[in-house]
């Protein structure tokens, strides 16, 4: 077998992600496309092929380079996996071309964010997990009696409220209006909407957006990927105003309500930090947390990508929360796409 830069077909590419071990969303072809016209970054994409040139496994790598936050190479950057596919011979091949790079260009960090184990001799990280629930066969009805009386109480409170959930690409400007103030409150920089209008456009049924309203307004917001029988929410907002009638309960429940319908088995949280607030809602429904597998290679022993959240950062997060959203919404877009 041989490494090489991957040239094409996409769909080629896109059959090893759907059938291998690990595949996920962030797999996808279309991605490079995405991160290549939006953030402007090198993507080498690399394929490991038999003597017949078939596609045994594959590695989306990126790019993300700035004197301030460092260099990496990431698979992949901003989304929770993207590590090598395939048989166990390619993964370690594709592995070795990937620490061959990073170290030929002077990266500070090689991460591959895989949500398997892989037969590795590369230092792993576990700071991250996932939260994964069951959707039962039967549709809702079955769902909302497996709930707890509590939640589906704390699901009712919005109702009530006259809040309404809906569905659609006509979602994303609703959506971003919610996410780009969350954002701001939390002191992290914001992805460019433009990012979001990206991933409509490249997977039209897969990327669901969805908006939690309150007499026309939008309070709350999510987005994720379907993938084969699994959903995941990867992004989701709730404007702490109205944190009062809980409007994030009725939103997660709309999209659980989707997967049923629609016969997904697999209600994805998306990546948090253990024991994190974060973390404590996405348990109480019930899930069960999944480890995620973030190799790495670096050149000055343990090392991690930048985090708005660690102390480095914690004067420039009191700042940023500081700020006129329509202030942060400009310049975060600049500032995120080299904090992989």
């Amino acid at each position: 077998m041989r490494v090489v830069a991957f040239e094409g077909p996409a769909a080629a590419w896109d059959a090893v992600a759907g059938e291998a071990l690990g595949g996920t969303q962030c797999h996808a072809f279309g991605w490079k496309r995405i991160i290549e016209r939006v953030h402007r970054h090198e993507c080498v994409y690399l394929a490991c092929q038999d003597e017949g040139g078939i596609v045994r496994g594959i590695l989306p790598l990126v790019r993300v380079q700035s004197r301030v936050f460092g260099h990496y190479l990431v698979s992949m950057p901003f989304l929770n996996y993207g590590g090598p596919l395939g048989d166990r011979d390619a993964v370690r091949a594709l592995t070795t071309r990937a620490v061959e790079l990073a170290a030929g260009s002077g990266v500070d960090l090689l991460e591959l964010r895989s949500c398997v184990p892989l037969a590795l001799d590369l230092p792993v990280s576990h700071r991250k997990i996932t939260v994964l629930m069951d959707v039962p066969d039967g549709g809702p009805e079955r769902l909302w009696g497996a709930l707890s009386a509590k939640l589906r109480s704390q699901i009712r409170r919005p109702q009530k409220e006259g809040v309404v959930v809906r569905f659609g690409a006509d979602q994303v400007g609703p959506f971003y209006d919610v996410f780009a103030r969350h954002m701001r409150d939390l002191g992290t920089p914001v992805q460019p909407c433009r990012l979001f209008e990206a991933i409509v456009e490249q997977f039209p049924q897969d990327a669901w957006f969805g908006c939690a309203y309150l007499r026309e307004q939008p309070i709350a917001a999510g987005a994720g990927f379907r993938w084969g029988g699994e959903f995941e929410m990867t992004w989701a907002s709730a404007l702490r105003a109205h944190s009062r009638i809980a409007p994030n309960m009725l939103l997660y429940w709309a999209f659980m309500t989707r997967c049923a319908e629609q016969g997904i088995r697999v209600f994805n949280f998306g990546r948090c930090t253990p024991g994190s607030g974060t973390h404590r809602f996405k348990g109480q429904w019930g899930g069960r947390d999944q480890e995620l597998h973030w190799y790495q290679w670096s050149r000055g022993g343990t090392r991690s990508t930048p985090s708005p959240a660690s102390a480095k950062f914690r004067a420039g997060t009191w700042v940023w929360q500081r700020l006129p959203v329509t202030v942060a919404t400009r310049l975060g877009p600049a500032i995120v796409r080299l904090i992989p």
